[in-house]
């Protein structure tokens, strides 16, 4: 007896189960579906922070910011996925009319949690650096004082800027914005060790 291959699912079959489901989030990618784990107090205060400073800086201008509730289609990758935090400057492209799917994120914000900081490191920026409109891509840690800047340079390599005083601004310059690493750890409280 031969075993048959498992069907894989599209895109848009997800995409519409995700939709209407009311039991948590999944992030598609390349016919499967993950769970995505909730997010601590940490995660949830930092994310919120970089969301509040963003719409502070955007106001006025043709930039916008999303929450995780916003999702991100990469088409090379076949990936379906909820940044953190992510924006936008410019034309927005949405994947159909729903207008609940970007496909031309500028910056793309990740808070680092112990069952994704790998992923988010490795594969998942991967996948993220296959966006044409990605100018910069920020990991952000939640145990301690902590920011990872990527920034696209003009031959398409990426550099690394790091940041862990609550002195620093973290320049955004895509965006023409300055992230105060004070506002995006305002009230978060470290653990022991942190």
């Amino acid at each position: 007896m031969s075993l048959q291959p498992k069907p894989r699912l599209q895109f848009a079959d997800w995409l519409a189960a995700e939709r209407a489901s009311d039991q948590g989030r999944t992030e598609f990618l390349d016919g499967e579906v993950f769970a995505m784990a909730g997010a601590s107090e940490a995660h949830n205060l930092i994310a919120g922070n970089v969301y509040g400073e963003l719409r502070t800086a955007f106001k006025g201008r043709p930039c916008y910011v999303y929450t995780s509730d916003m999702k991100v289609r990469i088409e090379s990758a076949n990936l379906g996925t909820y940044p953190d935090v992510m924006a936008v400057c410019g034309e927005r492209r949405f994947w159909d009319d729903r207008r609940d799917v970007i496909t031309n994120p500028t910056l793309i914000v990740e808070v680092l949690s112990d069952s994704t900081e790998s992923y988010d490191r490795g594969d998942k920026f991967a996948y993220y650096r296959s966006l044409p409109s990605l100018s910069a891509y920020l990991l952000l840690s939640q145990h301690r004082v902590g920011a990872e800047l990527f920034l696209r340079q003009g031959g398409g390599d990426w550099l690394l800027r790091t940041y862990s005083d609550l002195r620093d601004g973290i320049p955004l310059t895509a965006l023409d914005a300055l992230l105060p690493l004070s506002e995006v750890y305002d009230k978060v409280e470290f653990g022991p060790g942190s």
